[in-house]
């Protein structure tokens, strides 16, 4: 059928020809899509729509593997994300449905690359539970690994060490974690020692899944080793020529992370900077050298010192002190003290004249006067010392030094006077895993004086003392404390002898549940005098109830003593605080087997580190 339409010879007859009620129904139409709508006016209504499904709270479980890897499993949940949100049905649903396959790969890099996960969603209203039941299966287990390092670096020993430690082995099962730290180790010491060229040529994992088998397959180049080239310090407060002398490092030496950590400790310790930074150059190694670069930025010059403290042994007190961190171009110090207390009063001023060096040292010069009072002993004296300390020998710091006292004092009611100028020597090492509250530490001392009535001294001396802590775990939140000190002495004349270089036992840090200096030899009339020999041993056992406070119980023993030895023991409880300034321990003891008529109950103050 043909429809033909007319065509109008123009637009206005055409209109003209349409009907009258059309006619206006389009006018109509044409105004109102011009009206601007008024204020107010009532709107159409909105479509129809369903309501939104109800948000839930969801929870996840999973079953079937250890705790390990089911935290490894929950992290590689998208649904993990949601946990303590709200979800609606649909999206639980869907979330648990992805998450199979995502705990399946979650478990993959330890090896499990045939595990089954059936995922579920339980609940109802708004609480909802979504459990995941895990089935690990065989891991695969690594059969064939070839890890080489190519050049010399093949040959050194802290290479040779991380190949050998490589894991996993050969028989172990595939762990990614394991694989990429020990890849990373090995790098990290190409690094460290110099090896600034290593390059990783090869480095594949194959999985056989039908076979649960893996391959490794790793190679580096070791390139070239570097020497330690030119040291350059940034400007400082002290002349080139004095820093270049805390270099530990001979010239020419092979590159060690080591050694720069050996210098950066040595500026540190020098306690002049405020900032110390050691950097290899590598953008500007050449030659088979590499320039160390120092930053250094000085710390504050001068630091004024206030404390105040109690003490069971000396009362309540305080100290006033100054330090001049550098006096001069040449790094010298200077400090100064004052204490005062119920029991003590002291003033003392120490000039330090640094020796950076190969083998680090300095000298002390010391001049002091001290005034003690304790329940059987006063004294007056004055003292003069020069030492030289060495801050590593056979693993210790060393001192050698002189001293010389003189002044007055009285023990038990005998009044002396005395000038002693002894030879001292004295050997330290501490080991900590934290100084401040270690969990595993030992210190030990060693101290040796000597004495002749040749050399401005009243009587001959020679005495020998030792000193240990030891600082272990003893299960969770608790620590094992022991302590022991042994000494022995001869002498001339043992009355010539000032309280200091006698041996007392009794006291905060000796044997609780004894006053200070309470243990030792008694004259006729009863009063203390002190002893030709030491032995002191204590037994603590700590326990931490919260982050900071714990409680303690121990037992102490000891005597100081010239011909019989008596035990003297005493046991108590204590409060432990890790302070801000310090650990606090506040002690009750009491003596529990003494010849002494001594049976009272003691409080004992200590603040301070353990060793």
């Amino acid at each position: 059928m043909d429809m033909r339409i007319p065509r109008p010879s123009t637009a206005a007859p055409y209109l003209h020809r349409q009907q009258p009620a059309r006619r206006l129904a389009l006018g109509l139409a044409l105004v109102l899509a011009f009206v601007p709508a008024r204020t107010g006016a009532t709107e159409p209504p909105a479509p129809r729509r369903d309501a939104a499904p109800a948000a839930i709270e969801a929870t996840i479980e999973i079953t079937g593997i250890d705790a390990e890897l089911a935290a490894a499993a929950r992290a590689s949940l998208e649904l993990q994300q949601f946990t303590g949100r709200t979800v609606t049905t649909a999206q639980l649903r869907r979330l648990v449905a992805r998450g199979e396959q995502q705990i399946r790969r979650g478990l993959e890099p330890y090896g499990y690359y045939e595990a089954t996960v059936a995922g579920t969603a339980t609940g109802g209203g708004e609480r909802w539970q979504a459990r995941f039941a895990v089935t690990p299966g065989p891991r695969v287990v690594v059969e064939r690994s070839r890890i080489e390092v190519a050049g010399p670096a093949a040959e050194f020993a802290p290479v040779r060490e991380a190949l050998a430690t490589f894991q996993p082995r050969i028989g172990e099962p595939l762990d990614h974690a394991q694989y990429e730290a020990s890849k990373a180790r090995i790098a990290a010491t190409l690094q460290s020692s110099g090896f600034f060229d290593a390059s990783l040529e090869r480095h594949r994992v194959e999985v056989t899944r039908a076979a649960r088998s893996a391959a490794i397959d790793l190679a580096w180049d070791g390139g070239q080793r570097y020497r330690i080239g030119a040291v350059n310090f940034s400007q400082a407060q002290f002349p080139e020529q004095m820093l270049q002398r805390y270099v530990p490092w001979e010239a020419d030496a092979w590159y060690s992370v080591d050694e720069l950590l050996k210098l950066q400790q040595r500026l540190i310790d020098a306690d002049y900077f405020s900032i110390v930074s050691v950097q290899p150059n590598l953008a500007g190694r050449q030659d088979g050298q590499v320039p160390v670069d120092v930053l250094l930025a000085p710390a504050k010059r001068t630091i004024y010192r206030a404390a105040a403290y109690v003490s069971t042994d000396s009362g309540p007190g305080g100290k006033l002190g100054i330090d001049r961190r550098w006096v001069n171009d040449r790094g010298h110090k200077w400090s100064a003290e004052i204490e005062y207390s119920s029991r003590l009063q002291a003033a003392s001023s120490r000039y330090r004249i640094p020796r950076p060096g190969q083998h680090n040292r300095y000298y002390d010069f010391v001049a002091g006067y001290h005034d003690e009072v304790t329940d059987t002993t006063h004294s007056r004296l004055s003292r003069l010392s020069a030492s030289e300390v060495l801050d590593l020998w056979h693993g210790y710091g060393r001192t050698l030094g002189l001293q010389y006292l003189d002044g007055d004092f009285t023990v038990a009611d005998e009044r002396r006077s005395s000038q002693l100028l002894f030879a001292e020597a004295l050997l330290e090492r501490k080991r900590a895993d934290n100084l401040l509250f270690p969990q595993r530490g030992l210190a030990v001392s060693y101290g040796l004086r000597l004495a002749s009535p040749a050399l401005l001294s009243d009587t001959s001396l020679a005495q020998l003392r030792a000193d240990a802590r030891w600082v272990r775990p003893a299960g969770e939140a608790s620590r094992l404390i022991l302590r022991a000190s042994l000494g022995v002495l001869t002498t001339g004349n043992f009355d010539a002898l000032p309280p200091e270089l006698r041996f007392f036992a009794g006291g905060d840090r000796s044997v609780r549940g004894f006053d200070y200096q309470a243990i030792g030899e008694r004259n006729e009339t009863g009063g203390v005098i002190g002893g030709r020999r030491l032995a002191v041993a204590s037994v603590e056992y700590e326990h931490y109830f919260l982050e900071r406070w714990g409680a303690a119980v121990f037992v102490d023993a000891g005597d100081a003593f010239s011909s019989g030895f008596s035990a003297n023991v005493g046991a108590g409880v204590g409060v432990r605080w890790k302070s801000p300034v310090g650990l606090v321990r506040l002690d009750l003891a009491v003596p529990v087997r003494t010849a002494l008529d001594d049976d009272g109950l003691r409080f004992h103050v200590i603040i301070g580190p353990d060793l």
